[in-house]
């Protein structure tokens, strides 16, 4: 009998990734908290919010009773907003049986807390009642890969039998995964490219050109890469998929609603009517405030995620920000502050 997979969110993300285990052949329950979506992604099969222009495959089942989506499932895959992360794992947390290999696809940081989603899913589901945590992370729009756009992503994990199971299920001929054992260095790598691209649209919205733009993306994969080794991150991670791909393809794409809120903040607007007018959620705001405070608690220099957060939560002028950056005295391009490390610590 065919594996069970429970996939826990139903936006654009957690949609796709349904849909093609679904094409893979898997049989897979994809959780609503949102009662409207199940009869339209059952009977009309399409998710109109988020995927306006995605037809889903028939056999794609939705569901808003957790407990029907996690009873007998092999794999449970979060893919709800980071912040949502711990009130839908305490939900599941009694629902858990038979040792499920536990995974998850969102890229952010915990407000308050300032933990990785592997450590906030760590906290809350008992020890030993499931395998992993396992992270799918990397360069990857929903939207691209509806239309079944070559992508390669990362799967990490501490247990690398864990991650190796969920290799496979994805694998097919458009969709590749590459293990690592690098949690902490992939959960970072995914979780500050976000707070970038918002800087990245910015300059678009002001009308920088490339040269600008390659600056940005080059300067944040630094202090991306700084603050990763600081905390114990294998450095090889960012020049990797979930490092220098996802912040790439985030900082590029009209896809990314961290660079479309940037680019709308470029153009002067208001950030309260920037994410009220998005529909969904905007990861690297609330990233940039846990990235402000993890730089102070590391004393780790991050300028350019400094004064992205000054913008977002202190009504800074983005070209002032702008202006204070170039100004800084000259400094070594390879500045990391310490000896880098070739053994990521495990988790």
């Amino acid at each position: 009998m065919t594996d069970k997979i429970a996939v826990l969110g139903a936006g654009s993300w957690g949609t796709v990734l349904a849909n093609l285990l679904v094409e893979n052949g898997l049989n897979v329950a994809l959780w609503t908290h949102d009662q409207k979506q199940v009869p339209e992604i059952n009977e009309t099969h399409h998710n109109q919010h988020y995927l306006p222009d995605f037809v889903l495959h028939e056999g794609l089942r939705a569901t808003s009773d957790l407990a029907e989506a996690v009873a007998g499932a092999t794999v449970i895959l979060f893919v709800v907003p980071t912040n949502a992360i711990r009130s839908v794992a305490e939900q599941v947390k009694p629902l858990l049986q038979g040792q499920p290999i536990v995974a998850h696809a969102a890229k952010g940081l915990e407000l308050g807390t300032k933990l990785r989603v592997s450590e906030v899913l760590a906290a809350v589901l008992p020890v030993g009642a499931y395998r992993g945590p396992v992270v799918i992370s990397g360069p990857s729009h929903a939207e691209d890969v509806a239309t079944k756009d070559i992508t390669t992503l990362t799967v990490a994990s501490s247990n690398l039998a864990a991650a190796q199971a969920v290799q496979k299920l994805f694998m097919n001929d458009y969709f590749r995964l590459y293990t690592n054992t690098d949690v902490l260095g992939v959960e970072l790598g995914a979780a500050l490219k976000n707070v970038i691209a918002i800087g990245a649209g910015a300059l678009h919205g002001l009308g920088y050109g490339d040269n600008t733009k390659a600056a940005l993306m080059t300067r944040g994969l630094a202090e991306i890469t700084r603050l990763g080794t600081h905390m114990g991150a294998n450095p090889m991670t960012f020049i990797g998929l979930s490092g220098v791909g996802d912040l790439i393809v985030t900082c590029t794409s009209v896809h990314s609603r961290n660079w479309r809120a940037g680019n709308a903040l470029g153009q002067g607007k208001k950030l309260s009517d920037v994410l009220a007018n998005m529909g969904m959620v905007v990861e690297g705001v609330s990233t940039a405030k846990v990235v402000h405070e993890l730089a102070k608690d590391q004393d780790c220099d991050m300028p350019i995620s400094e004064g992205i957060y000054q913008v977002l939560y202190q009504g800074a002028p983005i070209k002032t920000v702008i202006t204070d950056l170039m100004a800084r005295e000259g400094k070594p391009e390879f500045d990391f502050g310490l000896t880098l490390q070739t053994t990521p610590k495990q988790v």
